[in-house]
């Protein structure tokens, strides 16, 4: 809207009192100010255009923070969000696992301790067993019945054989349980330096927009100063759940690898018992 309008909505505005004007009314008064201007009146299309910029610049959703970023700021943007995407994948799927283990273990050791034949455990089981404590289970009983059917020349050594075999079955598991762990601890760590990084790129893009424009207004440098904190939102967004579910997941992990030494522990005795009763 240029200067001649605004006098001219003025003037109307003000057209009860009209016997002040010279000239005899109000658009003798708007006709002489363009004359002597040489201005003509801006078309409504580019009225509503400059209106529409001027909203857009001042529109603060999450939309308009992301489409108006740079691209540098933009690519931050979407690397924060998708590792923050398959951090919580990955969270959702330790939740599931380490809930399933658990329950099975309980099951398991209450069959264990029941006074079942082992054998007859171990045939149930098959050949390919379904979580950690039973593969422990299943690696000795496969040594046992090795060395039983070897022959007595072969059945000296079974106790450190199947100490050895539970051993790497159990360090085999715990490396299973442990997948993934390491990516929500990468993102834990490095996702509020990256979304930092967007920061400080976003605040130059701002200071660049100061030296251009020649103008400190803040509304010059709010869009891009808020476009720059949003990708500090984001990797904080990334990192926080990150953390806290490694953290958490970390010390289940770590009571239920003591649980497991624990059963073999315990087996390992009942094999010594029966290494002593077979001499």
């Amino acid at each position: 809207m240029d200067p001649i309008q605004v006098v001219e909505f003025a003037v109307q505005t003000l057209s009860a009192i009209d016997f002040f004007l010279p000239g005899g009314g109000v658009g003798d008064v708007v006709s002489s100010l363009r004359a002597e201007n040489d201005i003509t009146p801006a078309p409504v299309g580019e009225i509503i255009q400059d209106a529409t910029l001027v909203t857009d610049a001042t529109d603060f959703t999450l939309w308009s923070l992301f489409a108006r970023a740079d691209w540098v700021v933009k690519s931050v943007m979407i690397g924060l969000i998708g590792a923050s995407i398959w951090s919580w994948a990955i969270m959702f799927d330790k939740w599931w696992r380490l809930s399933s283990v658990r329950r099975k273990a309980d099951n398991f050791e209450t069959t264990f301790w029941s006074g079942r034949s082992l054998d007859d455990l171990y045939q149930d089981l098959g050949s390919r067993p379904n979580h950690p404590m039973s593969a422990l289970f299943a690696a000795a009983m496969r040594e046992w019945k090795r060395s039983s059917e070897a022959g007595p020349n072969h059945f000296a050594g079974v106790k450190e054989r199947v100490d050895r075999v539970m051993s790497v079955t159990l360090n085999k598991e715990m490396v299973s349980l442990e997948t993934n762990l390491l990516f929500l601890a990468t993102v834990g760590s490095i996702a509020p330096f990256v979304g930092l990084f967007g920061t400080v790129w976003g605040i130059m893009n701002s200071f660049q927009s100061i030296a251009i424009s020649r103008d400190t207004n803040l509304a010059v440098v709010a869009p891009g100063i808020a476009e720059a904190l949003f990708a500090t939102a984001l990797g904080l967004l990334a990192a926080i759940p990150a953390v806290i579910a490694y953290n958490k997941f970390s010390s289940e992990i770590g009571r239920f690898g003591s649980r497991l030494e624990g059963f073999a522990d315990e087996f390992s005795a009942i094999v010594s018992r029966q290494v002593d009763d077979r001499r």
